[in-house]
Parts: C-alpha cells; sequence; structure tokens
C-alpha cells in the first residue's frame, strides 16, 4: 500500500481549515515550526510517526483518517472497507467468505437490530 502524502497534506489542511485554525495555531497545537507544518501540508516534507502523532492529536483525529481519509465514525466506513477487500478476492474466495459470514451471523446474531 502506498501512502499519498500530498492527499494526507491536503487532508490537514482541510481539517484545520474546518475548524477554522491557522496553520501558525495547529503548529503550535502540534509542537511544530510553522514552517513544518506547511511543508508536510503542500507535500514537501514527509512527517515521522511521531510527527503524524502529534498532528492527530492535535486535530483530534485517528492515523487512518489522515493517512487514507477512512473516517471510522462515519456510519458505512467498515462496509466500504469490507467491500475493497472482498473484491479483490477470487469468485471461489468470494463464496467461501459468504458462507463464513452467513455462519458468523447466524451464531452472533445482528447486533444493529
Amino acid at each position: 500500500m502506498n501512502i499519498d502524502y500530498q492527499l494526507m497534506g491536503a487532508r490537514i489542511a482541510a481539517l484545520r481549515r474546518e475548524r477554522r485554525w491557522t496553520q501558525a495555531y495547529l503548529a503550535e497545537r502540534s509542537d511544530l515550526s510553522n514552517n513544518y507544518l506547511s511543508n508536510i501540508e503542500n507535500s514537501h516534507s514527509i512527517p515521522s510517526l511521531e510527527t503524524l502523532m502529534k498532528i492527530c492529536m492535535a486535530l483530534d483525529v485517528t492515523p487512518d483518517q489522515l493517512l487514507l481519509g477512512a473516517m471510522p465514525n462515519e456510519k458505512n466506513y467498515l462496509d466500504r472497507e469490507l467491500a475493497a477487500l472482498f473484491s479483490k478476492c477470487s469468485p471461489q474466495d468470494k463464496r467461501r467468505v459468504l458462507h463464513f459470514m452467513e455462519i458468523f451471523v447466524e451464531s452472533h446474531g445482528n447486533p444493529d437490530k
């Protein structure tokens, strides 16, 4: 899996703008320099894991939201993730997965009902 750092930077900038924060404010909350945050948002710099976590904590988001655009609080997040994985399976494997899911649902019930 390749990480699109340009998209990641755009996601950081979009979340920052949604909150009506300046780069300087997010940089301060993340304990980063304003110039470095700007470079991350514009994909001129790739943040370390530690830096990424600082940004996540400041924005109150999960790393997958920034790295992959996944929004775990979205209602259909898991449905999309499962569908994407399922689409990569061979027809024979899809039948196996479907059979397994049927058995699983029968034995565990549906907690959403």
